[in-house]
């Protein structure tokens, strides 16, 4: 905001040209990122706090976020605060106190958009097609109207928000999330207790996912494991969820004599092993893009969820698909139009040439061994 421009004055500026809602900022001004959940959902939110801060580096940017999933952003150095989701009128009254100077709902949900309507900002930034659209003073078009294509990747439907109020554009930065030492230290020593020494190249193994049918078969990731450790020598460590309680009887059973279960593990701590993992394998789901996030080899599982808008950005990346065929309403939807075969029919070979790819051209690589037994 120019000196001599008075606050309504600015508020007036943006309205009619909201390019120049950004640019014109006063120095140190205080931003708030509306991102509820998931966990997915807050690690593909990096790259558009990274390019905020990057560009204007005296913003003071804060994150709203639920509790369990506030590990996505600890350490980032973009990062400012962690606002921790509660009861809707604490949340609200607590980031009305605080008189942002912009508020962008990135979620896009009636929640979110309530508390974006009551944090009582002049600038209060949303997607015009979305519920509660009304909210907003700051209304962004979606991804047909601003990209000119409708299928684009999360993080441009997530950026389009900050172009459309001045980022000025450039090259997006990658997905970042960070190990904390603590945590470190706490997998360490569940590691070691199960016979993982520090010297011990591991593969993480993600076999759940939000939806059953998104779920490739738990003997099949046996199977891989089997064969990780017949032909690197990697040990596998299996992770699942809390919410995914209900089939870790399958897995155990399955993973007898193959793999580790690393259950009860928080955020904090699934970071903390994924961050040394030789390779993540799994279904699509947050654990693939906290991987990503970390720069580890990573083969991700897609069926029901388009891997256009949610494939893992990262170079050391391979999806293996069931050929399914999307059309998007919008750039935050995608609806299936063509499910070529079910997530059970991918064939376990299609997932050890993606795993070998990555292993066999990492710099990384395990060493090998002689054998090249294994199913």
């Amino acid at each position: 905001m120019k000196p001599s421009q008075s606050p309504i004055a600015h508020q007036v500026a943006y309205e009619s040209d909201p390019s120049s809602l950004l640019p014109t900022l006063p120095a140190d001004s205080r931003i708030l990122i509306v991102r509820l959940r998931s966990l997915g959902d807050l690690v593909l939110e990096t790259p558009a706090v990274a390019a905020l801060k990057t560009w204007r580096p005296d913003l003071r940017i804060s994150v709203l976020v639920e509790p369990r999933f506030a590990a996505a952003f600890e350490g980032n150095p973009s990062v400012d605060e962690i606002i921790s989701s509660a009861v809707l009128s604490t949340t609200a009254l607590q980031i009305r106190r605080r008189r942002f100077s912009a508020v962008f709902n990135q979620h896009g949900g009636p929640r979110s958009a309530l508390l974006t309507g009551a944090s009582g900002s002049p600038a209060r930034v949303g997607w015009k097609d979305h519920q509660y659209s009304f909210l907003y003073n700051v209304q962004v078009p979606e991804a047909r109207e601003f990209y000119g294509r409708s299928s684009v990747h999360t993080v441009e439907h997530r950026m389009s928000q900050f172009y459309w109020t001045g980022l000025p554009r450039g090259p997006i930065p990658p997905t970042e999330v960070f190990a904390q030492a603590d945590a470190r230290d706490s997998v360490a020593r569940k590691l070691a207790a199960n016979g993982i020494g520090s010297d011990q190249a591991y593969a993480v193994l993600q076999p759940g996912a939000r939806l059953a049918e998104m779920r490739w078969p738990v003997a099949k990731f046996a199977e891989l494991a089997g064969w990780l450790r017949a032909k690197y020598g990697i040990a596998t460590v299996v992770n699942y969820s809390a919410q995914e309680a209900m089939f870790a009887q399958e897995i155990r059973a399955a993973m007898q004599g193959r793999a580790i279960i690393a259950d009860n593990l928080d955020v904090r701590e699934l970071i903390a092993l994924v961050s040394s993992a030789c390779l993540f394998l799994g279904n699509d789901s947050g654990p693939a893009h906290i991987a990503s996030a970390l720069q580890r080899p990573t083969v991700a599982i897609f069926s029901l969820t388009d891997p256009v808008q949610w494939r893992p950005l990262h170079a050391k990346s391979r999806v293996v698909t069931t050929g399914a065929q999307f059309e998007h309403p919008r750039g935050d939807k995608a609806i299936l139009i063509h499910g070529s075969r079910p997530v059970a029919a991918i064939s376990v070979d299609e997932v050890r040439a993606a795993c070998a790819e990555l292993l066999e051209g990492s710099s990384e690589q395990p060493p090998q061994k002689e054998s090249s037994g294994g199913s």
